[in-house]
């Protein structure tokens, strides 16, 4: 006989069911950090990597001496981006530190004059970008030192020419000629003290490139033009 189930009389009838919308919400449970040693360990890394980050892009340099006045003067702080020509390559018009002497660390901040493959020469103190003079409106006054003298050069396709803004009283292309991309280090970006100077670094727009010569270029200097046979002398410059 089969077995049945059935509800007596005495059994109590199914409870109703709260209707979903007449439950109370869950309170919202905000999760907390294993431990306080986490913490501290996440936020030294993350103040780790934003210093490496910062000091793999910029560097701080002091500015020495007077070869960039009136634009730079001793005793200013710069900030130069290396970022700047990791993404870019250097212009016309940069105002650049690069490395002069690695052993000594002795730095200089000049202003970019001449690219990778052109003629540079100076004749009366104006400079000529092959065969086209220039407008410096940066300079105060025309280069008339002994390092001035009427000379040219042939810019090799990794070579820079580079000037001091105070051209009477500068140490830089006129004396120990190009330098290489190597040497740069970075494009000056901020003057950050003393604060009254506070500013970002303007860099000159010369417009349009002279045109490059078609003649394949040489490195053996024209012999017109004469060749210091002494040693240059130093003047005071920024590094």
């Amino acid at each position: 006989m089969d077995s049945q189930w059935t509800v007596g009389e005495n059994e109590s009838a199914p409870k109703e069911i709260d209707a979903p919308e007449n439950r109370p919400l869950p309170r919202p449970k905000i999760a907390r950090r294993q431990s306080v040693m986490r913490e501290i360990t996440e936020t030294l890394l993350l103040v780790i990597a934003i210093y490496a980050l910062v000091n793999l892009s910029t560097a701080r340099f002091v500015v020495e001496g007077r070869s960039m006045e009136p634009n730079f003067h001793s005793d200013e702080f710069v900030i130069v981006s290396r970022l700047a020509y990791i993404i870019g390559e250097p212009d016309r018009g940069d105002v650049i530190v690069f490395h002069y002497d690695v052993k000594a660390k002795r730095d200089f901040i000049k202003r970019i004059i001449g690219l990778p493959g052109e003629h540079i020469q100076m004749k009366n103190g104006l400079v000529y970008i092959n065969g086209e003079p220039i407008d410096e409106p940066y300079v105060q006054a025309l280069c008339r030192s002994a390092t001035c003298r009427d000379r040219e050069w042939f810019l090799g396709d990794d070579e820079y020419f580079v000037l001091g803004d105070n051209r009477n009283s500068s140490q830089d292309s006129h004396d120990f000629g190009p330098i290489k991309r190597s040497q740069i280090v970075g494009r000056a970006w901020v003057r950050y003290w003393p604060p009254k100077d506070w500013t970002i670094i303007s860099h000159h727009d010369y417009g349009a490139p002279p045109i490059v010569p078609t003649a394949t270029p040489t490195s053996t200097p024209d012999p017109n033009f004469p060749t210091p046979t002494v040693e240059p002398q130093m003047y005071p410059s920024s590094m």
